[in-house]
């Protein structure tokens, strides 16, 4: 399946659409503050506007802090629910309704690499698609990141 992502950070916008996949829309909200480490500009949710094939969806990142747990993308479109969580450095598993329906590799560049499991429909592949394009994927384990810290704090 030929999927197109317009994703523009510097503006807050991303377009993933396809033959046979409903568009997902995720829109920053103008004037916001933007996060240059996110490729969307935000993991506020009340700055995000996310809508699949037209119809509002709602969008939940966390604050992406410590633990890889915080970097996890819940969303929830007509009843169903999604969640992208790092699963490794780089990459991240997306989940329906909490059954994992792939693996997905982006580093936040617009590009995104998936491997799906057998069942994933074309939604899942779109709303997966966009998540991990807009937020990235992937993050370092908790020991890693105190371990970076408190070098940095050592002179």
């Amino acid at each position: 399946m030929d999927v197109q992502i317009d994703l523009d950070g510097p503006a807050g916008t991303l377009r993933v659409s396809g033959y046979g996949m409903p568009t997902v829309e995720l829109v920053r909200a103008p004037g916001a503050p933007v996060n240059p480490h996110v490729p969307i500009g935000t993991r506020e949710p009340a700055l995000l506007t996310l809508t699949v094939d037209g119809r509002p969806a709602r969008i939940r990142p966390a604050r992406g802090r410590l633990l890889r747990w915080s970097y996890r993308v819940d969303a929830r479109v007509d009843g169903t629910r999604y969640r992208l969580v790092p699963s490794g450095y780089d990459k991240s598993r997306l989940t329906r309704g909490g059954r994992k329906i792939g693996d997905l590799l982006s580093s936040g560049n617009g590009r995104v690499i998936d491997d799906w499991k057998p069942g994933a429909t074309p939604r899942d592949r779109a709303v997966g698609t966009a998540l991990a394009a807009a937020f990235g994927t992937g993050a370092s384990p908790w020991w890693e990141t105190v371990g970076d810290i408190v070098g940095e704090l050592i002179p």
